[in-house]
């Protein structure tokens, strides 16, 4: 039994996801389109979306472990942010590819603190509780859906120059807001003591960060193409718009049903069932992009291939890292995931999209999400508990 989250602190961590989401849905979905209109090529495109994402393989960890070793995780997410978001100014100096490349690696290093260790102090509060913690992140999702098809519409008649200013704006909002979240302690246990590295060798942990990785590498095309993708098929900005949002609508309600779900099917059990929906997902997308039915099937899935993974996921690595490891294991999580699998995907998605073209990008996200499946198949199978008790 844990204890009830204040009510002043839930609202701050509410917020936080909301506005923080709010500023990912106003620029990543759009991104790649801004690369588009500044003359960027696919395989350039692929390379900034991809170092949009490489620092989240070595500086999460940093983060991470400084984070556990001050016991300040939210200080240091607000500096951070407060640093990610100078950089991201750098857009304003000029189009070559050279300048958008630094500036995004270095808005890349500092603002990939703030998930992980967001992620942990919202655990701490909530004692470990995935059920608890989907209700608080939800919240997040509900940000994205007011933002992605809010700047929709906004660019149907604006520049993508004026989009970059709202963005930030949204930004700053987000950063006041990580000043209103309190810190949460670490909750001590028998396993905190023991080092990371012996954990990391455990078969079903390794499995599970490794199929983590292929899940986000699976994701590079969706998030770097999808975008271009509808565009170049004749879907306007405002349409792209509501289909991004349709798929975290979809997220919204899984989030709020995750306490039924993980007591229903288990977290494992979850977990698999989401790679093998990506598959299908990919593959809708990839080949049935003329079909505004087969868009809106695949979109829907997002509830699963997002939602339902992140929770799942981050659930069990929660599980896994005890104590003081718990920012490390979120900011492994990030770096593996995020960081190295969104990174391969990036990049490898804009050599497909340049040498193939979309549908054959689609089928190779498709496969890596299978391969992930297997993998859960092979190495977690039969060594997580159906129906854990939270942390606490």
């Amino acid at each position: 039994m844990t204890s009830p989250l204040p009510a002043r602190t839930a609202w701050s961590l509410g917020a936080f996801y909301f506005f923080y989401f709010a500023y990912v849905g106003g620029f990543t979905p759009y991104l790649s389109l801004y690369f588009d209109s500044v003359g960027m090529s696919a395989v350039q495109i692929g390379l900034l979306m991809a170092v949009n994402q490489s620092s989240r393989m070595f500086a999460p960890m940093l983060w991470g472990v400084l984070a556990d070793r001050r016991g300040s995780r939210m200080h240091i997410v607000r500096l951070t942010a407060l640093a990610g978001g100078i950089a991201m100014f750098g857009l304003f100096a000029g189009n070559s590819f050279v300048v958008m490349f630094v500036t995004l690696a270095v808005m890349s290093f500092f603002t990939s603190a703030t998930m992980p260790l967001a992620e942990a102090t919202t655990f701490g509060h909530v004692h470990g509780d995935t059920g608890r913690y989907a209700r608080i992140r939800l919240w997040g999702s509900v940000g994205f859906i007011f933002s992605v098809v809010g700047i929709g519409y906004f660019l149907d008649f604006a520049t993508l120059r004026d989009w970059l200013w709202l963005v930030i704006a949204i930004y700053a909002v987000a950063l006041v807001a990580t000043w209103q979240v309190p810190e949460s302690a670490a909750h001590r246990s028998a396993r905190e003591d023991v080092p990371a590295r012996s954990i990391l060798k455990r078969p079903e942990v390794a499995g599970l960060l490794g199929a983590c990785f292929l899940m986000a590498t699976a994701h590079g095309a969706y998030y770097s193409f999808f975008s271009v993708h509808l565009v170049d098929n004749g879907y306007s900005k405002s349409a792209v718009g509501w289909l991004w949002a349709l798929g975290v609508v979809c997220e919204v309600a899984v989030f709020w049903w995750m306490p039924q779900l993980v007591a229903r099917i288990g977290l494992y059990r979850l977990l698999v069932a989401t790679f093998a929906i990506a598959a299908l997902r990919f593959l809708l997308i990839g080949w049935l992009v003329q079909s505004p039915g087969a868009l809106v099937l695949a979109q829907a899935m997002h509830a699963a291939t997002f939602g339902a993974y992140h929770a799942a996921a981050i659930g069990l690595i929660h599980r896994w890292f005890q104590g003081a490891h718990q920012a490390k294991g979120q900011a492994l999580y990030t770096a593996l995931s995020f960081g190295a699998g969104g990174t391969l995907g990036g990049f490898a998605s804009g050599l497909a999209w340049s040498a193939y073209g979309p549908a054959v990008t689609f089928s190779l996200a498709a496969l890596a999400a299978a391969l992930g499946f297997l993998l859960l198949l092979v190495t977690v199978r039969g060594r997580v508990p159906d129906h854990p008790s939270p942390v606490g």
